[in-house]
């Protein structure tokens, strides 16, 4: 079979240089992406005010969390598609991709009717203010009846990703971006839609983008390697049981996390509404800046599982550590910014001045989380590349159940701290995270492991 022109070849070559190149793009689509989200947040912020941030904040807390679960599976076929590249086993590629987009849009499908169905539960249990109330039931419902448009970005961005393209991911959300920026001028400025219309331009944006890139790549079938023919789309039984395999664990890993997310918020949400939007536009800041240095790890990622299915440990070991070069250095930058610049970060989405000075209670908390980023991007990669799936699956619950809905009471509730206490208990969760993964990829235990290349 011809090698796709689409996919890279990470077994040689120049390891820093590689990876910054494919980190940057990386980097640029987890910018746009989050960005995607904020330009809701910064134009309700203004057209709606306060009460209306906390319905986008809280109701994209409830999207993300199904929307990680099957990103979950969509890394896992990543992974997959990687150890096949890296083991020379393109022809399984295209078996590999059609299961996985059936998989996927059949999740998104079961999801979807899950939140329409309970979605009165969930937002009592999500404890959301009176004010926003109403308000954020809109948003979940119209975003929720199109989760099969985020899904299927997600896993075709995941599966070009696993090929070692990092620029038509950004592309595609490139196009999503703006056509999302457009429509919630017009729906909420303009119309005066709301909340409401804020979840139109965020479905439709992400509709068009989804649509844009099944065309762009059934155009460009032979250089993305797989056919499109209506039987590679039938669900193959061996590639199914290691997509769940792998991804199950990584589904909760995703999961665990955002619902500790939500349960943290739950608890803030009891201070105030003020505190609530606070809490949601540092969450959001936070993930603006965790999202761009997972560039980093989302590039080391498909390079550690050719390297590794390719019997190559050595070159894998130098990519975590080039890793945590990159990662350290763009910490220290965005430490930096958040201290200089951070109440202005928040002045970009709410004129509401209580939030502007809560602002800085959240900032002086959230900065302790910064180190374990930079050490979880070279591990994070580099256990997922292995597909270490129940090691990621154990750390998640580590971070999100035990230590950060844990620490958040224990600071916030039990000693007292309040606001302040929420945030640190919800920051230094991560090095649950970060230091046990550290310690695994020093000691070689994972040396042991069979790839998972040998079965495909």
């Amino acid at each position: 079979m011809k090698t796709s022109s689409l996919s890279k070849d990470f077994t040689q070559g120049n390891i820093p240089r590689q990876l910054l190149l494919l980190s940057l793009p990386f980097m640029a689509s987890n910018a746009l992406q989050v960005l995607y989200s904020t330009i809701d947040m910064i134009i309700v912020g203004h057209y709606v005010g306060t009460p209306g941030l906390s319905a986008v904040s809280q109701s994209s807390l409830i999207l993300n969390f199904v929307t990680m679960i099957c990103l979950g599976f969509s890394n896992a076929g990543q992974v997959l598609i990687s150890q096949a590249i890296g083991a020379k086993k393109r022809k399984e590629m295209n078996n590999i991709i059609g299961t996985l987009f059936s998989l996927i849009m059949i999740m998104s499908l079961v999801l979807s009717g899950i939140i329409l169905v309970s979605r009165i539960w969930i937002m009592d249990v999500m404890n959301i203010p009176d004010e926003s109330y109403e308000m954020a039931l809109d948003y979940l419902i119209i975003c929720g009846a199109g989760l099969i448009f985020t899904a299927g970005y997600n896993m075709v961005s995941a599966v070009l990703r696993g090929m070692g393209d990092s620029k038509r991911p950004f592309l595609f959300i490139a196009i999503a971006s703006a056509v999302n920026l457009v429509l919630d001028l017009l729906f909420t400025g303009i119309l005066g839609w709301g909340v409401a219309g804020a979840a139109w331009a965020t479905i439709i944006g992400q509709a068009v983008s989804f649509l844009f890139s099944l065309f762009y790549l059934y155009r460009n079938k032979e250089a993305f390697g797989f056919d499109f023919k209506k039987d590679s789309f039938i669900i193959n039984g061996h590639y199914t049981k290691m997509i769940f395999s792998l991804g199950t664990p990584m589904a909760i890993q995703s999961g665990c996390i955002n619902l500790s997310m939500m349960y943290v918020n739950s608890m803030v949400n009891d201070v105030s509404v003020v505190a609530s939007a606070t809490f949601g536009v540092g969450v959001r800041i936070d993930d603006i800046i965790n999202k761009i240095s997972q560039g980093i790890q989302f590039a080391a990622m498909p390079m550690i599982s050719q390297n590794i299915a390719a019997h190559q440990e050595k070159r894998s070991c130098k990519i975590v550590h080039f890793a945590w070069m990159y990662s350290v250095i763009f910490t220290i930058v965005f430490m930096i910014l958040y201290i200089f610049f951070g109440k202005q970060m928040f002045m970009l989405f709410s004129d509401d001045v209580l939030v502007h000075e809560m602002s800085g209670t959240f900032i002086r908390a959230i900065l302790w989380m910064f180190p374990a980023l930079a050490i979880m991007r070279g591990t994070g990669a580099f256990i997922q590349g292995i597909g270490n799936a129940s090691l990621s699956m154990v750390l998640a619950l580590l971070d999100g159940v035990v230590l950060r809905i844990g620490l958040s009471w224990l600071c916030g509730i039990y000693l007292g701290w309040g606001f302040y206490g929420f945030v640190l208990g919800y920051g230094v969760a991560a090095y649950g995270c970060a230091i046990p993964g550290m310690i695994y990829f020093l000691s070689g235990i994972w040396k042991k492991r069979k790839t998972l290349a040998e079965d495909l």
